[in-house]
């Protein structure tokens, strides 16, 4: 278990602070919530709702420290493990497509999922993009587009090497990019407190990201993101974007580009550069890739 949630009673997050305070824990004010403790190996955040959160490898320990004597007094208790469920009113979930593709975009999606929509989404068969073929891809895209609220980021070859050459790390990168979908998917809903994302790097590279309405989401970082249902559909909405740039990119050098990172797209920007010339290179590919020494 790495992540645990429940509704407790005031009295009880006020003795929950004391004890963290006299066991060592860093305890502080923070936006949107009573208060924030860090210790131990887990972050305990206890919202002005008298909901807490519990995140962190030690959460097991944790729970099992401080939740027995108060199992009475707690309602709604979730144990988070690979499933990954949770009890949010609403949540953005966000994923990329392109990350490991020498040629082509990268491409960022966030999409906002609300409780009473769940179960219709996972009706539909949306799983993690890397398990559907892209003609499904395409079919279950618009399907997502209808009923939910969403953003894509899309960050061709060319504002890509820029971005990179500015941030010199691919998890800044990406963390720009997550945070900007996020951004987009909260100025239509201002009111979602929480964000998923598949674990890359420090949670703190995507909040220092993102700006004024960012600061008060609580990000969620994990491995196996992708098994939340608003993670899939952001996977899906992403895979669905980066296709078609992809498309369209062939047709107009006319060349059928291939996905990956190994030898095929190798090859194809060679021929691209015998045709228009290494400086275009930067149009099409992302050029810190190995690939681009092997040229």
């Amino acid at each position: 278990m790495n992540f645990f949630t429940t509704k407790i009673s005031n009295n009880f997050q006020q003795e929950l602070k004391q004890k963290l305070l006299q066991a060592g824990f860093t305890v502080s004010g923070v936006q949107n919530a009573l208060w924030k403790a860090s210790g131990d190996g887990v972050v305990v955040t206890c919202y002005a709702s008298l909901k807490l959160l519990v995140q962190g490898k030690n959460c097991s320990d944790f729970v099992s420290a401080y939740f027995n004597e108060a199992s009475a007094q707690t309602e709604q208790t979730m144990f988070i493990s690979d499933e990954f469920k949770h009890d949010f009113p609403c949540w953005v979930g966000t994923d990329e497509s392109g990350k490991g593709d020498y040629l082509g975009p990268l491409v960022t999606a966030g999409v906002l999922v609300r409780k009473e929509q769940a179960d219709f989404l996972s009706g539909l068969n949306i799983k993690d993009s890397k398990k559907l073929d892209d003609k499904l891809i395409l079919q279950l895209a618009p399907k997502i587009k209808e009923t939910c609220v969403y953003s894509v980021v899309t960050i061709n070859p060319e504002k890509y090497n820029e971005l990179y050459a500015r941030f010199n790390n691919l998890n800044r990168l990406l963390a720009w990019a997550h945070a900007r979908a996020i951004e987009n998917v909260l100025e239509q809903a201002p009111e979602c407190e929480n964000a998923i994302c598949d674990k890359f790097a420090n949670e703190s590279l995507i909040k220092n990201a993102l700006f004024e309405n960012g600061k008060k989401i609580n990000v969620i970082q994990r491995t196996k993101a992708e098994s939340d249902i608003a993670v899939a559909c952001a996977s899906v909405l992403a895979r669905e974007e980066f296709v078609l740039r992809m498309q369209k990119l062939s047709q107009n050098y006319d060349i059928d580009f291939a996905k990956g990172g190994g030898e095929i797209p190798t090859a194809q920007a060679k021929e691209f550069i015998e045709k228009f010339g290494r400086d275009e290179l930067k149009y099409i590919a992302k050029l810190h890739f190995k690939n681009t020494t092997k040229l």
